[in-house]
């Protein structure tokens, strides 16, 4: 074991399975205490058991490492305070957070129900928030805090996903505008687009990649963000863990409001939002000024993604 978070305690949600598994057992073997919080519901939210999260543990303590299960589901406010009360409770602080629980009700949003809808937001965007707010009191207090929100490439481009891509790019604007409301406290906040192979990616159709991508095949699938040549090893989803570990360490203190890429072998910083192009007039834009000048200035080389379908 390292001794990089001696003395630090970490919660990881949905820390019994995927990504968060692994985040949860090399926090522990960095020298965290760790409070694995896991529902145990399926990819779609269904369901409870306690599986996941309590074979976690089971590993960490296999390896000499501190832990404790949590249950709780972190999509509702007041069970979300149970979450950061058992690392209170059980190791007297809470220094990080990282939140990887997530579930998918995939739909075109045409077809998408409300339920859906809420039910995805409230276990990412929601969840996010809810953990993040019961924990940063306790971070504020002492000084030092590492929050990590899991969001997704998906909220770039996607299809048949509005809610959990809506859910996902949320997380981004959450990130930064907690990391600015924390700054001066000594907590950071970053987004991360983690990938790779785990029962998410599994269960969505092969079909449905290109789709999704919108023509950009590198959104195509996980496995089109690696190369078509990429190698099993790096697409498996523990290549995401020391990259987003690193995050919660106090080395890490000059990176927050970030959003950083982690999936495979590759890490990535990505760009924030700016103006790519910049029209003026004097005075008040007409709707006639606009359609002569946009298709030669802002809109020029803007592929079409709904172009005129012929009579039927």
């Amino acid at each position: 074991m390292a001794d990089r978070l001696r003395g630090r305690v970490a919660i990881v949600t949905g820390g019994g399975g995927g990504i968060g598994r692994t985040v949860s057992a090399l926090l522990a073997s960095e020298g965290a205490s760790v409070v694995v919080n896991d529902v145990g519901s399926a990819v779609d939210g269904v369901g409870r058991s306690s599986a996941a999260a309590d074979a976690t543990v089971a590993d960490i303590a296999a390896r000499g490492g501190a832990a404790v299960a949590s249950y709780a589901s972190v999509a509702d406010h007041e069970s979300a305070a149970e979450v950061v009360d058992a690392a209170i409770g059980s190791f007297g602080r809470l220094d990080i957070v990282c939140h990887a629980a997530g579930i998918l009700r995939d739909r075109m949003v045409f077809n998408m129900t409300g339920e859906e809808w809420d039910d995805v937001m409230s276990v990412h965007l929601q969840g996010a928030f809810n953990v993040l707010r019961l924990a940063a009191p306790h971070m504020v207090a002492q000084g030092y805090g590492r929050v990590v929100l899991l969001a997704s490439i998906s909220g770039l481009r996607s299809s048949g996903q509005a809610n959990y891509a809506a859910a996902k790019e949320g997380m981004v604007g959450l990130a930064r505008s907690a990391a600015a409301d924390l700054a001066s406290h000594g907590i950071t906040v970053n987004a991360v687009y983690p990938g790779g192979l785990t029962r998410m990616t599994a269960s969505i159709p092969e079909s449905a990649g290109p789709l999704r991508a919108g023509g950009d095949p590198r959104l195509a699938s996980t496995a089109g963000a690696l190369g078509t040549a990429a190698p099993e090893q790096a697409l498996d989803p523990a290549n995401n863990a020391a990259k987003i570990v690193y995050l919660c360490t106090e080395a890490a203190g000059a990176i927050s409001g970030q959003v950083i890429s982690t999936t495979g072998w590759d890490i990535s910083l990505y760009s924030r939002r700016r103006p790519i192009g910049h029209v003026h007039t004097a005075g008040e834009w007409t709707v006639a000024e606009l359609a002569r000048l946009l298709p030669i200035s802002l809109a020029a080389g803007v592929s079409n993604p709904a172009p005129p379908q012929p009579d039927r």
